[in-house]
């Protein structure tokens, strides 16, 4: 689940910012350098066109879930032996499509009745890395292997900080997590938790076919508006940005590539899916295959979505920990990617 994977589940949202930045960088480029307007905004609408396939499959696979109900699924990965509840949690978190936001209901449900904080922290950590969607997105920009090492590296960190957190669990820095006053609605809104079970043939149902087409739409507009806006920016990086400088900061071998591509991660990501054409032009100006590892996995947990629902509950010791299991995943996923790739 990612922070950008879920959307305003009712009606269609308005455009917004990123069609805006969009075109101011298409004007500004007619301005200041009218030879290349043209091929800018080609590239754009090409690169749109080659992910259009993925992007069709992820829309209609997210809105089959939301519309027959599949999150109830979530909360069988809190049920059981604490040690299975983390690895459920993790599973579940890099796999499942919705957003941070909208479990925030949930989690504060668990954690109010004493569910365990581990399974907790294993679900956050890898529920902004990876879901569907992103998994073919990613896979159709960056290839299958670095989607399948993220999605491995989303688990991984996931089980890494649950396991780490029932560890300390008595610590002075796990006990008692909860703020005095955790929010109990998303950022759409309130809505009952996850109850119910799933009903896989929603189209037999009026609301459900509603759910399918109102999500469907969302995210339609959601994946199209952010892409375009990233495949600007590729063009533009591509085209201006240089090379050898993106080689010398980010490039080579060893830890200081992938220590900078965690620390450049979490101020210079917008989500999950605007970061993959972005990690695609700085690979192809020579970013080390760790670096851009490291990058989308530090950013895409400390993104602003993400991170917000994490400190909207828990106290601030609690978030510290949250960041501090997210970057040193980041650098051991980027590590391991740099040897294998």
């Amino acid at each position: 689940m990612t922070d950008s994977t879920a959307l305003a589940p009712r009606g269609l949202p308005r455009p917004g910012k990123p069609w805006l930045a969009t075109a101011v960088i298409l004007a500004l480029i007619a301005l200041l350098d009218r030879a290349q307007f043209w091929p800018t905004f080609g590239f754009t609408l090409t690169a749109l066109w080659h992910t259009a396939p993925f992007i069709l499959f992820a829309v209609l696979a997210v809105a089959y879930l939301k519309a027959s109900g599949a999150e109830t699924l979530l909360a069988r990965a809190f049920e059981g032996r604490e040690t299975r509840m983390i690895l459920f949690a993790a599973l579940l978190g890099g796999l499942s499509p919705f957003c941070s936001c909208e479990v925030i209901p949930f989690i504060a449900a668990l954690l109010a009745v004493g569910a365990p904080l581990s399974a907790v922290m294993a679900f956050w950590l890898a529920s902004p890395l990876m879901d569907p969607a992103m998994f073919l997105i990613t896979s159709g920009t960056l290839g299958w292997d670095f989607a399948l090492a993220k999605t491995i590296a989303a688990v991984g960190i996931g089980l890494m900080g649950g396991l780490g957190t029932m560890v300390f669990a008595q610590s002075p820095v796990f006990r008692d997590p909860l703020r005095a006053e955790a929010p109990s609605g998303s950022c759409f809104g309130a809505r009952k938790p996850f109850r119910g079970a799933p009903v896989w043939r929603f189209w037999n149902d009026a609301g459900r076919r509603r759910t399918f087409r109102d999500t469907g739409r969302s995210n339609a507009l959601f994946l199209v508006k952010w892409l375009t806006l990233a495949y600007a920016v590729e063009a533009v990086m591509i085209t201006y940005v240089p090379a050898d400088w993106i080689a010398g900061v980010l490039g080579g071998t060893g830890v200081t590539p992938i220590l900078l591509g965690a620390l450049v991660g979490a101020p210079a990501y917008l989500n999950g899916y605007a970061a993959v054409p972005l990690v695609d032009a700085l690979l192809a100006q020579g970013m080390a295959q760790g670096a851009a590892m490291s990058f989308v996995i530090a950013g895409g947990v400390s993104c602003i979505p993400a991170a917000l629902a994490v400190w909207a509950l828990v106290k601030p010791r609690i978030f510290v920990a949250y960041l501090g299991f997210a970057m040193t995943g980041a650098i051991l996923a980027g590590l391991a990617w740099g040897a294998l790739a």
